[in-house]
């Protein structure tokens, strides 16, 4: 099938396509925000510039659409009939570029979280954003967890319990 549009009417449409502020990126944000996790957009200085940081958890958002980053296995996904060779380059690339990213984010201490665009449709948006919430609270738990223990220095022999035989309450 040839392309419907002429070269400049092409150029137009997708020079109109912008990697901030997506459809997918604001329903993510919005509901990250009602349920009160607060966040900084595009951070230069994080390796990626993800969509999403939360500092706080130590967490890199991307939010990819499926057809820019090349989601194998996805029905968004479809290689262009025309121009083939540019596509495949461009999408290959942005692939390699993703996985050195999450890679130095990675080796950061982030943890990384990659939501597809069509895991961000209406059906399947509240059990992906669920996933997430439960992925922030396992690492923030387990990043936390051993600095806790070293604050919290329970001496387990100086406590004794009501129900203790010996125990002396001077009566």
């Amino acid at each position: 099938m040839t392309d419907i549009m002429t070269k400049q009417q092409r150029h137009t449409c997708m020079s109109r396509i912008h990697s901030k502020d997506t459809k997918p990126e604001l329903k993510v944000r919005q509901w990250l925000w009602t349920h009160g996790y607060r966040y900084r957009l595009n951070v230069k200085g994080v390796p990626g510039k993800p969509d999403i940081v939360m500092r706080r958890y130590r967490t890199a958002i991307f939010v990819n659409g499926c057809f820019w980053h090349g989601h194998e296995g996805c029905e968004k996904f479809k290689m262009p009939k025309s121009n083939v060779e540019f596509w495949k380059t461009k999408i290959h690339r942005n692939q390699e570029r993703d996985k050195q990213n999450y890679q130095v984010l990675k080796e950061n201490g982030w943890q990384v979280l990659v939501l597809w665009e069509c895991e961000l449709v209406t059906k399947l948006f509240e059990t992906t954003m669920q996933q997430v919430e439960v992925l922030l609270h396992n690492y923030c738990l387990a990043t936390i967890s051993p600095k806790i223990k070293e604050y919290i220095k329970v001496d387990e022999d100086a406590f004794q319990m009501a129900a203790e035989a010996d125990a002396d309450y001077g009566f």
